[in-house]
């Protein structure tokens, strides 16, 4: 099986660029299922319903969450209830919606599990306790291809779930930051990375027009970030081999740019 994911879409650059370039690359990779962080494609806050379905269309199979999943509260209701959208698993009891679900591709039972950290974060239950018992169940119930995206904000808290995961799931992807780290490796079966990246606008502030980011830096007057009107883009994406015992074998990281060549690194194995 062959999984692939989106890291964080910022707004209309990012869908764009998802739109013009995503059937290509899953038929070039041969890729079986796609997973996204969806929670900025919509004006760089929140998921609109109509925004969900231009993502769907273009390839997207399962939307994941994080801090801003509930910005167009509307929508995203509406959506947690009819579409493959998650939120953070690990919201208090009582929230709409899920953090988990499970997609049958090629005959295999595949887990896709939304966490969210705890550092500068809103408030959520402990995910390492959240994702110890729920990958114990998933196992005990006989699936082990598990894919999670943690949405967080510390690297250290990402590396600490890949500690207690690792061997236990096929992937964990860090979300969040929009900013793409290089420690991408396979270990014990399990890919990891600390945060793929955003796709959509590159050069600015994490996808977001500089004006206001500036304004804080200068004056710690802040403001509204908005989308640019025009900008250089960057689709990030990472695409892995998972065996039929649910064992991570191998990872890529593809960047594909706008205005350059495409970049692809592989994961290291050890």
């Amino acid at each position: 099986m062959r999984v692939a994911f989106i890291g964080d879409i910022i707004g209309r650059p990012g869908r764009n660029h998802i739109k013009k370039e995503l059937k290509k690359l899953k038929e070039t990779h041969k890729i079986d299922f796609v997973i996204a962080n969806g929670e900025n494609a919509s004006h760089g806050f929140g998921l609109t319903c109509e925004n969900a379905d231009e993502l769907f269309k273009s390839g997207i199979d399962v939307l994941t969450g994080g801090n801003h999943i509930w910005d167009k509260k509307k929508d995203i209701l509406a959506l947690l209830k009819t579409s493959p959208v998650l939120r953070p698993h690990n919201y208090p009891d009582g929230v709409e919606g899920t953090g988990l679900k499970i997609f049958e591709i090629n005959n295999q039972k595949i887990a896709v599990l939304n966490l969210m950290g705890i550092y500068g974060m809103p408030q959520v239950t402990n995910p390492f306790l959240v994702a110890r018992d729920v990958v114990w169940q998933l196992n005990s119930d006989g699936i082990f291809h598990i894919f999670v995206d943690f949405h967080a904000e510390a690297t250290a808290e990402k590396r600490v779930m890949f500690e207690l995961l690792k061997g236990k799931v096929s992937a964990i992807c860090g979300t969040h930051t929009h900013i793409g780290t290089d420690d991408y490796e396979v270990a014990n079966g399990t890919f990891y990375v600390s945060d793929i990246g955003l796709t959509g606008c590159r050069d600015n502030v994490i996808g977001m027009d500089s004006y206001v980011p500036l304004k804080k830096a200068l004056t710690g007057l802040g403001g509204h970030f908005d989308i640019p009107k025009s900008c250089k883009t960057i689709f990030q994406i990472v695409i892995v081999d998972i065996d039929n015992s649910g064992k991570a074998i191998s990872g890529i990281k593809v960047k594909l740019f706008s205005d350059i060549e495409t970049v692809v690194n592989n994961a290291i194995i050890s």
